[in-house]
């Protein structure tokens, strides 16, 4: 649930006025279309061959299923074998996120024979990725190099509130038709316009980060249309989405002091001490030096917590980030600096759908303060003890003080005619941490929560935790889900992962592939929400 990092915000007496009265997201179900009819045409790609894409032309507005339509695009790893168990729609979080790869990713890193009982199907949620419309706003909005996420004073707190209020008003004026039928409840009757024409009386979800809340919100809307739900890194259901990314504030900065530690723990390699508390004294001049002098014309402030922040969500990012550290704090060599920007932060083809999608969905979803004055007390409070992002997370955010659209109230999303639901979360999960899993379990009657104790990855299944992926392969295979104790705690603990291996080189391939792809919606949208 994080992003691609943000800019400047502004001081307390910035323009905001109040929220009106927020209309309710939980409105019953609309009255469905016909069932159209899904083409497939293969779009296989080198990693992934088997994908097969179609569109799906669905209400712009639910509420009018004769009204003006939008169109889905849509992927698919069709079922081989005789025993058919139904689609299983996938999710890779975000908000923002495509996710048409997913379908690929999880067919392929599913056991063979399993896999092949399930259609899995990725698609882009509407407003990004192949959907159409697409949103873009303002296309360089991330272009480097952004100034220092942390206002040195009043008037760089106005500035950047500007900055975002600008962004807030490019989308109104792009996009005034789409942005009020933007959301997660929107999200979720796509889904089920795609689960009938599939053809399907129920589908299987599995969805990460972000699309752990778009599950939960279909299976309160639907609940006897789901079979199966996995949630993977689970957002407090609780927090859409102002208290999610306070929240987050301090899990990141805990999950990047657990990085200058790990850095601290291998000073024979690194070279820059044994004491972490030394370590984030060095990290911190580097930030300073970054702001006054950017690496390479690019890579100042904003750019380096962008390039470090995907070291919060994925510890196979740690020996590339440390070697690029080590080189630019001892020897005051930056390119490999400017590599590993490059490789994992840099904004590229998707930056500005992704992060349109993310604020288009996040400032629908959930009323936000209006008054720059919460913001300016709230962000000031969380950076003192989380200095790390607290300020780029809140500019990535501030536009939704400005939105041009009324925020919708989130669906309540417990429930109890759900089947079982199965939960995956690591203890130290940063972007979404671990009270977020606690408390959709105690929603979700049933349900049954595995814990990944002391692990700090975003994304547990799927990513080499063979415990995890034991539990989820019987779920999805039979149905089983891990005897319950009744309680609010975790039903099976596995073991956390190893840390990875130092290595003195900066080789961003290694990084790569230590980090599997874009599971979640961190690394394509840097967005907070999932």
């Amino acid at each position: 649930m994080q992003k691609r990092a943000g800019t400047l915000i502004a001081a307390g007496a910035l323009i905001a006025g109040a929220v009106g009265a927020a209309p309710s997201a939980a409105e019953p179900p609309a009255p469905k279309p016909r069932t159209p009819s899904l083409s497939w045409t293969a779009c296989g790609t080198a990693r992934y061959p088997k994908l097969e894409c179609a569109s799906l032309r669905v209400p712009l507005d639910h509420a009018d299923p004769d009204g003006e339509r939008i169109t889905l695009a849509l992927s698919r790893v069709r079922h081989t074998a005789r025993t058919f168990d139904g689609p299983l729609l996938v999710n890779p979080g975000g908000p923002g996120a495509g996710g048409r790869d997913l379908a690929g990713f999880v067919a392929a890193s599913l056991p063979a024979e399993l896999a092949a009982r399930y259609d899995v199907i990725g698609f882009d949620p509407r407003g990004t990725g192949a959907s159409r419309p697409a949103l873009t706003c303002r296309p360089d909005h991330f272009a480097p190099v952004r100034p220092d996420p942390v206002p040195r004073d009043a008037r760089e707190e106005r500035r950047g509130a500007a900055r975002a209020a600008a962004f807030a008003r490019a989308c109104g004026d792009a996009h005034g038709r789409l942005l009020p039928h933007m959301g997660t409840v929107a999200a979720a009757r796509d889904m089920d316009a795609i689960r009938e024409a599939l053809g399907a009386p129920r589908v299987n979800y599995f969805g990460y980060s972000y699309g752990t809340y778009l599950g939960a919100v279909y299976a309160k809307l639907y609940p006897r249309r789901v079979r199966r739900a996995v949630l993977d890194s689970v957002v407090h259901p609780g927090g859409v989405w102002y208290d999610a990314n306070l929240a987050q504030d301090h899990a990141f900065d805990a999950r990047h002091k657990a990085f200058l530690a790990w850095v601290a723990r291998h000073d024979r390699v690194y070279g820059l001490g044994g004491d972490p508390a030394r370590v984030e004294d060095r990290w911190y001049a580097m930030r300073a030096a970054l702001r006054e002098a950017p690496a390479d014309g690019r890579v100042g402030a904003a750019e380096v917590e962008d390039t470090f922040l995907p070291g919060a969500y994925h510890d196979g990012y740690w020996p590339l980030l440390a070697a690029a550290f080590s080189a630019y704090a001892k020897e005051g060599d930056a390119g490999p600096l400017v590599a590993a920007y490059e490789s994992l932060a840099a904004p590229d083809g998707s930056t500005a759908n992704a992060y349109a999608g993310y604020t288009a969905v996040e400032c629908r979803d959930a009323p936000w303060p209006r008054s720059w004055g919460v913001w300016h007390r709230d962000m000031w409070a969380a950076h003192t003890k989380a200095p790390f992002s607290t300020w780029n997370n809140a500019w990535y955010n501030a536009p939704c003080a400005f939105w041009p659209v009324p925020s919708l109230t989130p669906p309540d999303v417990a429930n109890a005619a759900v089947p079982p639901m199965l939960l995956f979360q690591a203890t130290e999960d940063a972007a979404t941490p671990y009270e977020g899993a606690l408390a959709a379990h105690r929603l979700l009657a049933g349900s049954r929560l595995v814990v990944e104790r002391g692990g700090g990855n975003h994304a547990v299944t799927l990513r080499g935790n063979a415990c995890a992926d034991r539990v989820l392969v019987r779920y999805l295979d039979t149905g089983e889900v891990p005897r319950g104790d009744g309680g609010d705690g975790p039903d099976t603990v596995c073991p956390a992962r190893p840390a990875p291996v130092p290595s003195a080189a900066a080789d961003p391939a290694r990084a790569a592939r230590e980090a599997p792809p874009a599971v979640h919606g961190a690394l394509a949208a840097r967005a907070h929400g999932g």
